[in-house]
């Protein structure tokens, strides 16, 4: 069975986040989220999400192409959870490329492209 993980906060979730897991979920037989935890988001990301863990958590599972979410507690446990749980494949956007090339030792990395016009950035310009 081929692993895929992806990591994030999936804040307001959007049509570009459901395609990267769409994509992702193709990629392989098996997809785990990372999720960025409230903590985590606070003290080391420095944003504040508007859903907290639990609810971002819910929704995530909701969608058919996730197989199971698990947190994100800090930056530094992706090679952990690649060992852990037999990852193949590590997938972000392409905003992150190279930043994870470190993790090629340990599975393969792709950067997905993203999806145009949209991010949970803009959602929260648009509303202001």
């Amino acid at each position: 069975m081929k692993k895929v993980i992806t990591y994030g906060t999936f804040d307001l979730l959007h049509y570009g986040h459901i395609r990267l897991l769409q994509r992702a979920k193709e990629m392989g037989d098996y997809l785990i989220v990372g999720l960025s935890t409230d903590k985590f988001n606070e003290l080391q990301k420095h944003k504040e999400s508007y859903n907290n863990f639990a609810e971002r958590k819910y929704i995530l599972e909701a969608i058919r192409y996730v197989d199971e979410v698990i947190p994100e507690q800090d930056w530094n446990q992706k090679i952990a959870d690649i060992q852990k749980y037999d990852i193949s494949l590590f997938v972000m956007g392409s905003d992150w490329q190279g930043k994870f090339d470190f993790l090629k030792p340990y599975c393969q990395v792709t950067y997905l492209s993203r999806t145009p016009g949209i991010s949970t950035t803009k959602i929260k310009n648009d509303l202001k």
